[in-house]
Parts: C-alpha cells; sequence; structure tokens
C-alpha cells in the first residue's frame, strides 16, 4: 500500500520538477519513480548508506534524503542532480511523503490501530466507526497476550513472535515498550483458560530453547469485537504484576486464574494494613521464623491434615503438632481449624503484597 501511495504522488510531483524523482526501500529498491522503467531495480550501494542516518547523501549523480519513524530509516527519496536545488527538493520531498505516510498509517493502518485500541488511546465511539472502516469482523473473539522480556540475547524478540503468528489479518504484534510485547490474537469462541496457557507456554518454549531469551507471560480474558482490548490488555499486565507478587516462580500466569491475589491486588494499602494489625497481635507474625513459616507453607499445602504434613516434611506427628501450638500461642489462630486458616493464609498473602509495593494499573 505505501508503493502506491508513494507513486501517486510522485506521478503528481513529477511535471513540478524537471528531473528524475523517486522513494527506495530500507534494501535500496526504487518503488516508486517518474520513470517507470527503474521500478523494482536496486542500488545495493546506496543500501549501505541508507543504514547509517537520516542525513542527505549523494550517490551516481542522484541526491537521497532518508526518512521513516525508526532509528534505520524506512525509505529515502531520490531527485536526479548534485546541485543545491535537487537537495532542496529532496528535503522538501522528505518531509512532504514522511508527513503524509504518517497520516496514512494513522487512518488506514490496522495494527497502529489496535495498538492505540489496546493503550486505551482512542474514544469507544470512535472504536466502533473505524473498526467498520477498516473491515474488522466484531463478532469474533479475541485476547490480549503481554509478553515481557526478562533476558535476552541480541535476537528480537518481536521478530520471533511476528514469525509465530504470520496472519496479519487475524492476529497484531505490537511493540509496546523495550521489554513489553503484545499479541492480540483471534480465537475460538469455546476456548478455554488451559488452551490459551498452552499457547503462552508455546511462545516462552519457543523464544528460551530457540533463541535463549526468557519471558514471562500474562493472559487477560477473552473479549468479543475490538472495544474491550484495553480491558484485557490490563488484565494481562495486572496478571504479570500479581504473579510477580503471589507466584514469583510462574513463567506464565492467567487473570482467570488469579483467584484471591486478584482481590487482594485491589485492596487499599491503608486497608490491607489495618487488616494485619486486627489479625496479628503486634509483632507477633514478625516473630515466626523460616522454619516455622515453611511449616505453614506445607500445612497449607496437605490440606490441614497433620499426618500428611509430618509424613512429607520427615517429622514425627508430635513435633508438628508442637509447632502449631507454638503458632496458635505467637498469633493466636489454631490453624488446625479451617476459619482460623482461611484468616492465617489470607494474611501471609497481604503480607507479602505490601512488602512488594506492586505497581498499579
Amino acid at each position: 500500500m505505501s508503493n502506491r501511495l508513494f507513486q501517486g504522488l510522485i506521478h503528481q510531483m513529477r511535471d513540478a520538477m524537471d528531473c528524475i524523482i523517486g522513494v527506495v526501500d530500507s534494501t535500496a529498491t526504487i518503488i516508486a519513480c517518474s520513470e517507470l522503467s527503474k521500478i523494482g531495480t536496486t542500488n545495493e550501494f546506496v543500501s549501505l548508506d541508507l543504514s547509517d542516518s537520516h542525513d542527505i547523501f549523494v550517490r551516481d549523480g542522484y541526491t537521497y534524503k532518508p526518512f521513516g519513524s525508526h532509528i534505520k530509516p524506512d525509505y529515502a527519496v531520490f531527485v536526479e542532480g548534485t546541485d543545491e536545488n535537487a537537495a532542496k527538493y529532496a528535503n522538501i520531498m522528505s518531509i512532504t511523503l514522511s508527513s503524509i505516510k504518517q497520516y496514512y498509517d494513522e487512518k488506514y493502518d490496522r495494527t497502529n490501530f489496535i495498538k492505540n485500541v489496546v493503550l486505551d488511546n482512542v474514544l469507544p465511539g470512535d472504536i466502533v466507526v473505524k473498526a467498520r472502516e477498516l473491515h474488522f469482523n466484531s463478532d469474533v473473539s479475541r485476547v490480549v497476550l503481554l509478553i515481557r522480556i526478562i533476558s535476552s540475547n541480541d535476537v528480537s524478540a518481536f521478530d520471533v513472535i511476528q514469525n509465530l503468528f504470520p496472519d496479519k489479518a487475524k492476529d497484531f504484534v505490537l511493540n509496546i515498550t523495550e521489554s513489553d510485547i503484545v499479541l492480540v490474537k483471534e480465537i475460538k469462541s469455546n476456548v478455554e483458560s488451559k488452551d490459551l496457557e498452552k499457547l503462552a507456554r508455546s511462545i516462552s518454549d519457543t523464544l528460551s530453547s530457540e533463541f535463549y531469551t526468557r519471558v514471562n507471560v500474562g493472559i487477560g480474558t477473552v473479549v468479543m469485537g475490538i472495544k474491550d482490548l484495553a480491558r484485557s490488555f490490563k488484565e494481562a499486565q495486572i496478571a504479570l504484576e500479581v504473579g510477580k507478587v503471589f507466584d514469583t516462580d510462574k513463567v506464565i500466569v492467567s487473570y482467570d486464574n488469579l483467584g484471591i491475589a486478584r482481590l487482594i491486588y485491589h485492596l487499599p494499602t491503608t486497608l490491607c494494613e489495618t487488616f494485619l494489625q486486627e489479625v496479628f497481635k503486634k509483632g507477633s507474625i514478625e516473630s515466626l521464623d523460616h522454619e516455622t513459616l515453611f511449616t505453614i507453607q506445607r500445612f497449607f499445602e496437605n490440606n490441614l491434615n497433620v499426618s500428611e504434613t509430618s509424613r512429607k516434611l520427615f517429622v514425627h506427628r508430635n513435633t508438628l503438632v508442637y509447632r502449631l501450638e507454638k503458632i496458635k500461642k505467637l498469633t493466636g489462630l489454631d490453624l488446625r481449624e479451617f476459619d482460623h486458616a482461611i484468616v492465617f493464609k489470607i494474611a501471609l498473602m497481604v503480607k507479602k503484597y505490601l512488602s512488594a509495593n506492586p505497581v498499579k494499573f
């Protein structure tokens, strides 16, 4: 589409300039030209200069001015001649084509539109109108996956994920920050949470096993159409943030499976502090040593079963009972009683949440 856009503009400009003018892409292939026979030809010496900067340069009797929205130029205009007028024409053309290309992308580019929707930069009423203009199907289910790079090498994770999902009419891969990549995936309406986690796992495994790039993946909820993609993205962000606090060993975190951790995340910190003060005697939770906290964790994992927990801990049953009595004396909560155990479990999660001081979305 850019080629046709540039060719239309070059065709309009050619009568105003008594020389050959045109546009080359990042590989120095001519994609638009006032002399049609030159379209499709390439000059490899020009491509070397294009990779350097956006500065004007001269090659083989032509003046080139690179332009584009990235650090490495996407395109360059060229004007026949090497004099001052050729340089002026090249500068004017680059400014004009760059501005028109940006306007065109903002108005017609589907990926750019989806990115703005995900980042909540489009008014709800405009989303419907724009989606109709761009012929988006509003009757299909979509989900947002947030892929956060933890460690990487020189391989572009963005390019890898784009290659994993090549259908650009249905799936959109977006660069949000240096470390965050978003995948907006079209899915079947009956897809289950485990299927989405399997998809996320395949992305993570591909990046880690083949490209030595470690990532965490947050999964938002499935939404219908376009309007709620921003919500699904925020949920994916929350999933990663909550997972970082409560499930530090998990690579894949789904918003649907956060459980009570999601509730705690949305509570004001002042309310959490008040809750801890009411549940525990002053300093009682701090008095629990590492061994005691490990015992409590295993006790919860074994469904408050004393015999099973003692077996897993390789301690005598009476030893475990003694430790539970010690906890009761320190905190006033008997973990063998279900109601007390629930309060203690939540209190530990609240304490962990306050210590982590997570980012709110």
